[in-house]
């Protein structure tokens, strides 16, 4: 379950201090997926680098499954960072000297070691997503909406508690911003993980389980 009460998260102006999120509170589900919506500005990334522990928050608190990353070690957060949040960005950020698979793997190799399991995951993510017979594909060689799919893979490596994903789908044309909304919407329910969106696309936001809009910094469940 991750559980979100009372965040704030604030930033020194030069006219004063900016509050960007303002007590901001939400609770989600094994399998439960979450849209946040708002306009540019509105803290959305913002919110989005404090759940995936990137940021700490100014007050309140973040629990994954009972557990507040922020209260432990900085090896701690980032050992917790790796093996509980999946990330999918807007701009692939794939490595481009690296093909698809060896993309895919890049989160189980924090340990300098890939297991046969880890490599039998990623031939079967890849499949899922449709780009098997291009796992030896460089990112260069790959559509946009192929690079998107395999950083899809590559957020699921590690079948995350916690997979946010920020304008996943804004660089693709509309059929592969369907392929990629139903991916993970799919995927993330098979390992019975959380999944939070920040978009603009209203069309992505209705195939999650709820909507929320940020606006003044307080999110709003619609």
């Amino acid at each position: 379950m991750l559980n979100v009460e009372g965040l704030t998260k604030s930033f020194d102006g030069p006219g004063g201090i900016v509050r960007v999120l303002v007590d901001v509170s939400l609770c989600l589900h094994n399998q439960e997926h979450m849209a946040v919506m708002g306009p540019s500005g509105s803290g959305k990334s913002t919110l989005l680098s404090i759940l995936g522990t990137l940021e700490r928050p100014s007050a309140g608190s973040v629990r994954v499954d009972g557990i507040n990353p922020f209260e432990g070690s900085p090896a701690d957060l980032a050992v917790f960072r790796n093996k509980t949040i999946g990330f999918i960005f807007q701009d692939h950020h794939l490595l481009e000297g690296c093909t698809a698979i060896d993309n895919v793997i890049v989160p189980a190799m924090a340990n300098g070691t890939v297991s046969a399991d880890v490599l039998v995951r990623a031939e079967s993510l890849l499949d899922r997503v449709g780009l098997a017979a291009r796992r030896m594909h460089l990112p260069s060689e790959l559509s946009g909406g192929e690079r998107q799919r395999v950083a899809v893979a590559r957020s699921l490596i590690l079948s995350p508690r916690l997979i946010l994903a920020d304008e996943p789908t804004g660089n693709l044309d509309t059929h592969s911003s369907e392929m990629i909304t139903e991916l993970l919407v799919e995927l993330a329910s098979e390992i019975m993980g959380m999944l939070v969106v920040v978009t603009h696309s209203q069309t992505v936001a209705d195939r999650m389980g709820s909507i929320a809009q940020l606006k003044d910094g307080r999110l709003l469940r619609l």
